[in-house]
C-alpha cells in the first residue's frame, strides 16, 4: 500500500486536506498557496501578479500574519489556518465585513486589483493592534503596491474606520 503525504489546512474556517504528489489531482510539492486557493478552491480574491512577493496582490492571512501567498508552498503549511478575502465575509449571509464595507463606502480603490491584498494586510494589522497609528498602518501596507492611486484614500479610510470602531466618530 502506497503512503501519501497529506497537508491539512483550515481555509476560511473550513478544514481542507490535500495529498502531496505528482499524480493527477494531487498538490505538487512545488505548488504555491496562491495556486491552491485560486485553482483548487476557487477563491480568486488573492490576485496573481508579480509572483515574487513584491506587490502584495496575493496577500492572505496565515496564522494571523499577512503573507504573500505566491511565496509559500502549500506542502509546507500543514496545520496552518489561512484566511482569504472571501473569509472575511459573513459565512451565512455573505455580507461584507465592516472593514470591507468601509473600503466600498469610501471608494478606497480604483481598479480594485490590489484591494484584496490591501484589505488583508490591514485586517492582519487590526487583529494584532486594533488601534494603530497612521505610521503603523503605513508600515503594514508597505508591501502592497497600487498602480492606480496613492495610498492616501486607503489611509484616510482605515483611520476613519478605526475611529468609528473605537466609538470616537
Amino acid at each position: 500500500m502506497e503512503h501519501f503525504e497529506r497537508v491539512r489546512l483550515i481555509v476560511n474556517g473550513r478544514p481542507r486536506t490535500f495529498i502531496i504528489g505528482d499524480d493527477e489531482g494531487c498538490v505538487s510539492p512545488s505548488e504555491t498557496l496562491l495556486d491552491t486557493i485560486r485553482d483548487r478552491l476557487g477563491l480568486t480574491a488573492a490576485k496573481r501578479s508579480c509572483e515574487h512577493g513584491a506587490c502584495g496582490c496575493c496577500t492572505v492571512i496565515v496564522d494571523g500574519e499577512a503573507v504573500a501567498s505566491c511565496m509559500l508552498l502549500t506542502a509546507d503549511l500543514d496545520g496552518k489556518s489561512v484566511t482569504t478575502l472571501e473569509g472575511l465575509c459573513d459565512p451565512v449571509t455573505g455580507e461584507l465585513s465592516p472593514l470591507q464595507k468601509a473600503f466600498a463606502d469610501n471608494s478606497a480603490f480604483q481598479c480594485g486589483y490590489c484591494t484584496p491584498g490591501i484589505i488583508m494586510s490591514t485586517q492582519a494589522l487590526l487583529m494584532k493592534n486594533p488601534n494603530p497609528t497612521e505610521d503603523e498602518l503605513t508600515e503594514a501596507l508597505s508591501g502592497n503596491y497600487c498602480r492606480c492611486i496613492s495610498h492616501y484614500q486607503v489611509i484616510r479610510t482605515v483611520m476613519g474606520f478605526i475611529t468609528s470602531m473605537n466609538g470616537e466618530g
